[in-house]
């Protein structure tokens, strides 16, 4: 077992629903385990620049239910050179941390998995906090189920209007290289299509779609990630908008909306299970692994093996969407 005297913990990136709620069972496990726990504010660039104090349960008190992050997030273009993190590094020293719990996506670990090559004496581990759901090593990322509860809330209204007028919306929804969001709210929401970045989109099959669906519908929902090849819905409602101009067409970019807002019960419990889980592999001697859950039970995987995927897609939630469009 590692002896581990003082925890690190900071969140990097995007911010993502979930967040707080990790940093308060991280907070507290340490705490329970006798470990001193120290908050870095404002991500890798706050590490460089000193920004490190002490947290008690008290800080975390009243958080678990709260968007965002208090520690505040961002990117950092000196942690991407070595020099950059050997005053990181030295910072971590000064404040007598030899361990961090890193909460963030694909870049956030790519910057600890270099740091923890350059200074093996500072243990690393890392939390999946994205809203894409695209790290590989976990089932679902903090932060996922929210955003995609909070795209079908919002498509749920939009189809309101959309049904009061008969016209056909196309939502774009985050997800520049990954289309996760977009599969699993169109299927929530009963979208006519979805059009995601992992498949070749092809309009004329969207047109297809579109001249096969049932006449009598009041109303008709295509969900875009923003990444998709076509272009963004803008561009995609111009070309059904020359296509069909008999169409009522119209578009909602959701935007950030879709990355605050309370997180729901899944994402909190996930959180709180996956900070717990990060504080005692510490202990246990692990270093640069994320922590995530697969099958509902606590996996390790290597920072260099949890990076971005982009081409794992179920085709199968494509087929959905096809057969219940009807």
């Amino acid at each position: 077992m590692a002896h581990i005297k003082k925890i690190g913990v900071f969140t990097s990136g995007s911010d993502a629903p979930g967040m707080n709620a990790a940093i308060r069972a991280v907070v507290r496990t340490a705490i329970y385990y006798n470990i001193e726990v120290a908050g870095i504010r404002r991500g890798y660039e706050g590490m460089i620049n000193g920004e490190i104090s002490p947290m008690e349960r008290k800080s975390v008190g009243n958080i678990i239910q709260r968007g965002g992050t208090i520690l505040k997030t961002g990117r950092s273009e000196q942690f991407r050179t070595a020099e950059g993190r050997k005053r990181a590094y030295d910072q971590l020293k000064k404040n007598n941390i030899d361990a961090l719990v890193a909460l963030g996506g694909n870049g956030t670990f790519i910057g600890a998995s270099e740091f923890g090559r350059e200074h093996e004496d500072i243990a690393i581990v890392g939390l999946p906090c994205t809203i894409d759901n695209d790290l590989r090593g976990t089932d679902f990322t903090i932060g996922y189920d929210t955003a995609i509860n909070t795209v079908v809330e919002a498509v749920d209204k939009i189809r309101d209007t959309a049904e009061s007028h008969d016209r056909l919306f196309i939502v774009e929804v985050m997800g520049r290289d990954s289309g996760m969001i977009a599969l699993r709210a169109g299927i929530g929401i009963g979208a006519e299509a979805i059009m995601v970045p992992q498949t070749r989109s092809d309009m004329n099959a969207l047109f297809e779609r579109l001249e096969k669906g049932r006449k009598d519908k009041a109303s008709k929902i295509v969900v875009v990630a923003e990444g998709d090849e076509p272009g963004g819905a803008f561009e995609i409602g111009r070309i059904i908008q020359e296509k069909y101009p008999n169409y009522d067409t119209r578009v909602s970019i959701l935007g950030h909306i879709q990355r605050g807002g309370k997180p729901t019960c899944m994402d909190r419990v996930l959180a709180s299970r996956l900070g717990v889980a990060a504080v005692e592999i510490l202990r246990d001697g692990h270093h640069g692994e994320m922590v995530g859950l697969i099958h509902n039970v606590i996996t390790f995987t290597p920072f260099e093996l949890s990076v971005k995927h982009h081409d794992d897609i179920n085709a199968d939630f494509l087929r959905i969407v096809e057969i219940l469009s009807l």
